[in-house]
């Protein structure tokens, strides 16, 4: 049963009644979605403090001063540690190392996800057992145990070993995604046409396999990365890695050695806390970006526009299906539920 056509008129893509508007092309359209150029900025900074925090840090984040547990002042912008070091200085140092490990881990990462996974998927056959078999492994090895095992049994570990351990320990989920990406684009019409004028096999790879791979790469390094990161922040905090060294899970872990939320030195833990928390933010962001992105679904949603014939525009969103009245109001489920009881 349905309700009469003058009382209600579904819009449609289709007829004579409506008219959809162009769609306009945006060029870089991933940096103008809100969410990742928010992400991308802020990831910006924390590159830059990266490259130039030791320049720019006040004090030696190692030296000591008279100032013990001082709160936040102008003289110590983030406050002093019990022995009287700077700890907007140890932030400052500490983002270097955070970064370091974070991008060097995501990229051996990825580097290895898709060398192993794409070659996986386009090959197939032995090559392609070998190469699952081999994900499967690492993908059951866990991670963090084999780091800390690592970092404890090596005095010298620094955030290079720490880097390279995650690396090669991490990409084992990525090239299972990539895989299977990869065997449903390999029979596509276009890579069968490459093949047929007698493309090479890394050409094929290259040129015409690897660009629809280009979204999934991304977000698997921003995983990727965001799994460094806390590694090593988690490292630091229970002081398996060095402690010579600054980062933030090191300003972390004194603050709890030496118990700042029984002494109320808020201000010991709280800058490291949010900084952790803005990176993951801004990666998480980043992440958003990508899928929004990739999907077309996420991509439209809100901003397709259809117009009927007597200019009333209606904007087209992802599960729901426009519909209008002769009044011009659009028509809630339960007006449309009561009209299709009245026909009844």
């Amino acid at each position: 049963m349905s309700a009469p056509t003058s009382t209600i008129t579904a819009v449609t893509p289709e007829g004579p009644e409506v008219a959809a508007a162009p769609a306009k092309r945006r060029r870089l359209r991933f940096i103008a979605n809100p969410k990742a150029a928010t992400g991308l900025v802020v990831l910006a900074f924390f590159c830059l403090i990266a490259i130039i925090g030791p320049w720019v840090a006040p004090y030696d984040p190692s030296a000591r001063s008279s100032d013990l547990i001082q709160p936040p002042s102008g003289k110590h912008w983030f406050g002093t540690t019990h022995l009287g070091q700077d700890i907007f200085s140890q932030v400052l140092v500490g983002t270097r190392g955070v970064m370091f490990v974070g991008l060097l881990a995501g990229l051996v990462a990825t580097a290895l996800s898709i060398l192993i996974g794409v070659s996986a998927g386009f090959l197939g056959g032995a090559a392609d057992d070998g190469l699952s078999a081999l994900s499967n492994v690492f993908l059951v090895i866990p991670a963090l145990p084999l780091i800390i095992i690592v970092a404890s049994t090596i005095p010298s570990a620094g955030d290079l070993m720490v880097a390279l351990v995650i690396g090669f320990t991490s990409w084992a989920w990525g090239a299972r995604v990539l895989r299977a990406q990869t065997l449903s684009l390999r029979r596509r019409d276009y890579v069968e046409a490459a093949r047929a004028t007698g493309e090479s096999t890394w050409r094929l790879i290259t040129f015409e396999i690897m660009p629809n791979l280009t979204a999934i790469i991304a977000s698997g390094f921003v995983g990727t990365v965001i799994f460094a990161v806390m590694s090593e922040i988690t490292l630091a905090f229970i002081g398996i890695s060095t402690i010579s060294e600054w980062n933030w899970g090191t300003i972390l872990f004194w603050a709890q050695s030496q118990q700042a939320l029984a002494q109320g030195a808020w201000w010991w833990f709280v800058p490291a806390g949010l900084a952790i928390a803005v990176l993951g933010t801004a990666l998480s962001l980043i992440n958003f970006g990508i899928d929004e992105f990739v999907s077309p679904r996420l991509r439209s949603s809100g901003h397709t526009k259809v117009k009927t014939k007597d200019g009333h525009s209606v904007r087209m969103r992802v599960g729901f299906t426009p519909v209008l009245s002769s009044s011009r109001e659009p028509v809630t489920p339960v007006v449309q539920r009561r009209a299709e009881e009245e026909v009844a």
